[in-house]
């Protein structure tokens, strides 16, 4: 049975950090709400949800993905770029110590932010950005390639992390909103979708992906490419840069 990692928002979720958009009031009520949705969407289709150990004075502890990157069965318990949310992985480490995961780390002076991994096949892109650093993905790549996995650095300027601009179909086509992507010639098989929004994807099996439901010609696409699309709202997620990816981290088998 797969599983998902996730946190309860902050009731101060409306301070998080923010480097790419303006400051936009956050219902932090109605976030909790889509909060639920999301989590149900995994729930009904057959997923293990775990929650953490809520972290009410970390703003963005919500967006978990960026405090552990999945590498096969190993953990890699991250260092984020933001000083106000390194305090946020001790808490995952004990969650992922509890389901008896091999534990890896990245370690100061490197810094890695899970929301700039995105893992294709045995390919692991890694975002080049203000939250990851050369250090960071050094480490990772000496974590992981030593289980087949090949490290592939890619620069990100444009947007928070990586994951705010591409994410990966199941079958391996990197997807991305062009005006937020530096270089798409650095993925195998690209394809532009219309919206911001639909830049994002989570994996539910071979043939489910759930995105966003702010794009409705991005989900189309998808649609149109085979692929049954589970939307879900979270808009005041999106005004603080983050994405449905942000929002878990899924373990596999």
């Amino acid at each position: 049975m797969p599983h998902i990692l996730v946190r309860r928002p902050s009731p101060r979720l409306a301070e998080g950090e923010l480097t790419h958009l303006h400051r936009q009031p956050v219902d932090t009520d109605l976030a909790v709400r889509q909060w639920h949705g999301y989590v149900a969407a995994f729930a009904d289709r057959g997923w293990r949800v775990i929650e953490v150990e809520p972290a009410d004075q970390h703003p963005d502890g919500v967006f978990v993905e960026d405090t552990v990157v999945m590498a096969g069965k190993l953990a890699v318990l991250t260092c984020p770029g933001a000083p106000s949310r390194r305090g946020e992985v001790a808490s995952m480490a004990a969650a992922v110590a509890a389901l008896g995961l091999p534990v890896g780390r990245i370690t100061e002076p490197g810094h890695l932010d899970g929301g700039d991994v995105l893992k294709v096949g045995t390919t692991v892109y890694v975002g080049r950005s203000a939250r990851t650093d050369e250090e960071g993905i050094r480490q990772l790549r000496e974590l992981v390639e030593p289980d087949g996995l090949r490290v592939v650095a890619v620069p990100v300027s444009k947007v928070l992390h990586l994951k705010s601009g591409v994410t990966a179909l199941p079958d391996g086509t990197v997807i991305g909103y062009e005006p937020l992507v530096d270089d798409p010639s650095v993925f195998g098989t690209f394809l532009p979708v219309p919206e911001e929004h639909g830049t994002a994807v989570v994996v539910l099996d071979e043939k489910t992906v759930l995105m966003s439901a702010g794009a409705p010609r991005s989900r189309e696409l998808f649609a149109g490419r085979g692929f049954a699309v589970v939307a879900v709202p979270i808009s005041e997620f999106e005004k603080l840069e983050g994405c449905v990816t942000c929002l878990s981290v899924r373990i596999r088998g």
